[in-house]
Order: C-alpha cells, then sequence, then structure tokens
C-alpha cells in the first residue's frame, strides 16, 4: 500500500521534469541564440511556468499525473528552497551588509505599509497582498511559492502574484540599467544597489547588471547587485515566518492553532544549508587537496536548486486556470505596480541620502 502510495508520484513528477528540460531549452535558445548573451536574461522559471499554463489549458491532465503534480509543487519546491541556501554566504556580504541591509528592511517595512493601506481600498484578498508583497521585497517567484503554503493561498492568487512579479520585473531589468547609468552618473555602487534592491528575481537582477557591465563596463556592478540580492533573499528566512503569523494571528489569538503549526520548517534546512557553506569553505580552505571536491558539491547543489525550483513552477503553471485568472481583473496589477514604484522611489531615496557620506 505504501509502495503504491510512492509509486503514484511519479508520472506526475517525471512530467514536471520533462517541462523543466523543455523550458531550459527554450530558455538557451532565446537567451543565449537569439539574444546573444552569454548567459540567458530570462528567467528559467518564468519560462517554466509559462510553458506549464499553455500545457494545462491547451490540454486536460489526466488524472495519473495529478499526484505526482502536487507533491512537485509541495514537497519538491521546498528541497529547492532548502538547497538555495548553499548560494548564500554572509561572510563575504559584510562588505556590502552595512550599506545594503538597512536599505532592504526600509524597503520592506514601506511596501508593507503601502499595500496595507491600499488593499481595503481596492478590495483584493489579502493573501495575494501578502504574496505580491513579499514577492517585490524579497527573492521574486520564489518567495512567492514559499510563502504559499504558509497562508494557504490558492492557485489563482499564486499565479496572479507571480504574473505580477514577473511582468514589472521584466520591465525594471530591462530599463533600470540604462536608469541606474544616467542617475548614478556611472557611480558603480549605487548602481549595483540600486539594480539589486529594485528588481524582484534573482535571475533579473543578474541580467540587469550583467546588461549594464556589457552596456557601460562595469563588473563591479554586477558583482554589487548579485550581492544586494543574495541578502535580500535571506530575509526569506524572517518573512515566511512573520507572514505565517500575521495571517493565521487571529487562529493564534483564539488558541485554535498553534505558532509550532504555522511554522515553515523547511526554512531550518535553508539555515543549515547557509551554515554549512561557511563552515565548508572555512574549513575546505585549509584543505587545499579537497576544495575541488568541495566546489563540485556546491555546484551540484546548485543545479540541483534550479532543477526543483523550475519543476515546481512548471507544476504551479499547469495548475494555472486562465478563466480564473481572467475574473479577477486589473487591480492586483495595481498592487504590483505601486509595489514596484515603491521599492524603486525608496531605494533612490536611501542612496541619495548615503552619498553624504561618500562625498
Amino acid at each position: 500500500m505504501l509502495q503504491n502510495k510512492y509509486l503514484a508520484v511519479i508520472p506526475g513528477i517525471i512530467l514536471a521534469f520533462v517541462l523543466y528540460t523543455l523550458s531550459q531549452g527554450f530558455n538557451n535558445v532565446i537567451g543565449i541564440e537569439f539574444f546573444g548573451y552569454e548567459k540567458s536574461p530570462i528567467s528559467t522559471a518564468m519560462i517554466a511556468i509559462l510553458i506549464g499554463i499553455f500545457f494545462g489549458n491547451a490540454f486536460q491532465i489526466r488524472e495519473l499525473f495529478q499526484k505526482g503534480l502536487d507533491f512537485t509543487r509541495e514537497y519538491i519546491l521546498k528541497f529547492g528552497i532548502i538547497c538555495l541556501g548553499i548560494q548564500l554566504k554572509p561572510f563575504e556580504f559584510l562588505e556590502f551588509g552595512k550599506i545594503a541591509i538597512p536599505l532592504i528592511v526600509i524597503c520592506i517595512v514601506s511596501v508593507l505599509i503601502v499595500i496595507k493601506l491600499i488593499i481595503k481600498k481596492l478590495q483584493i484578498p489579502t493573501r495575494m497582498a501578502y504574496l505580491i508583497s513579499i514577492g517585490s521585497t524579497v527573492c521574486g517567484t520564489t518567495a512567492i511559492m514559499a510563502t504559499a503554503p504558509v497562508i494557504k493561498a490558492n492557485k489563482s492568487e499564486i499565479s496572479y502574484a507571480i504574473a505580477n512579479i514577473t511582468l514589472f520585473g521584466i520591465l525594471s531589468m530591462l530599463l533600470y540599467p540604462y536608469f541606474a547609468n544616467f542617475y548614478f552618473e556611472g557611480n558603480s555602487l549605487f548602481a549595483g544597489l540600486f539594480l539589486g534592491t529594485a528588481i524582484h528575481e534573482t535571475s533579473q537582477v543578474a541580467a540587469a547588471g550583467l546588461i549594464y557591465d556589457q552596456q557601460f563596463n562595469s563588473p563591479e556592478t554586477l558583482n554589487v547587485a548579485t550581492v544586494t540580492k543574495l541578502i535580500r533573499n535571506t530575509f526569506l528566512v524572517v518573512m515566511i515566518p512573520l507572514f505565517a503569523f500575521l495571517y493565521n494571528r487571529g487562529a493564534v489569538k483564539n488558541n485554535s492553532y498553534s505558532i509550532i503549526n504555522i511554522f515553515p520548517y523547511f526554512v531550518l534546512g535553508f539555515i543549515g544549508m547557509i551554515i554549512l557553506r561557511n563552515l565548508g569553505d572555512q574549513f575546505f580552505s585549509l584543505e587545499n587537496n579537497n576544495i575541488y571536491i568541495w566546489s563540485k558539491f556546491i555546484e551540484y547543489l546548485k543545479v540541483l536548486t534550479t532543477v526543483f525550483l523550475t519543476m515546481a513552477m512548471a507544476a504551479v503553471g499547469i495548475s494555472i486556470n486562465l478563466s480564473e485568472l481572467k475574473s479577477m481583473g486589473y487591480k492586483p496589477f495595481i498592487v504590483g505596480l505601486i509595489a514596484a514604484i515603491t521599492v524603486g522611489i525608496i531605494s533612490l531615496i536611501y542612496i541619495e541620502t548615503l552619498k553624504n557620506f561618500f562625498v
């Protein structure tokens, strides 16, 4: 019986992996072959969602695949987030942390306040507003997917929030490198901080930094933007439990819900991976003979992270019903636009204030 339960998820997992492979192939063709970049500026996760939406709406997915797709959305996603921690190196962040962390905190608080003020007027679901908030301020689609289970967001709310982040993230990715160079007059530190805080997805930040580097010959901007974005990603550890508590606080007050029940324990795995990365870096730097093995292990986990997260995005895409999405209207996009503008303006104000300490 137990064996049949495990076997039942295999077809759906295989389908999700096939869609990941397709999305990776399309990403390479579009980003590398068509646009001519060394590394595609387009998110593989975004393409996976689009392919999933196409298959989910063009064809009727058989019941054979449903359990595996549900497993992918719930558990393989969490494995991917845990593995994501191996990419974060807090000891390296100390150089920019004192500058970037206050900016990130201010951006998060500002967006939460602004969205709280407009949510009642626009009358959109609280869960969707939370998803748009964390997607705009922390790490885009990954943050949305990680937060959705702990606030019990439904598929339509998840898909609409992801559509928000994707749309405004792409626009920012294409426009902000040129704006940053003009506004900050070629200052690589300020431009990198702006790109790292004002753009949603990690891949979009990397792409914007790459565009800036290729257009204005500034690899330092790419480095600063990437490190700043990875610091933002670490706030996932704080924001997921916070949103879980905020959404369920009514139940907590009534003693019908426990903090233990709402705490997302996979976040502990994420923290564990960060600790493992730093301990490993410290240990293997002393063991030169084994540094190659450690580096390969990290690269393997990075690839695994991409595979797991992209599979989860494809599974989400398949579950999206476009007719349900259409029924939600335009109001959530207004929230997404306001969130994106708020993050950009707060970032500019902070950096302008910061200039006084560098002049």
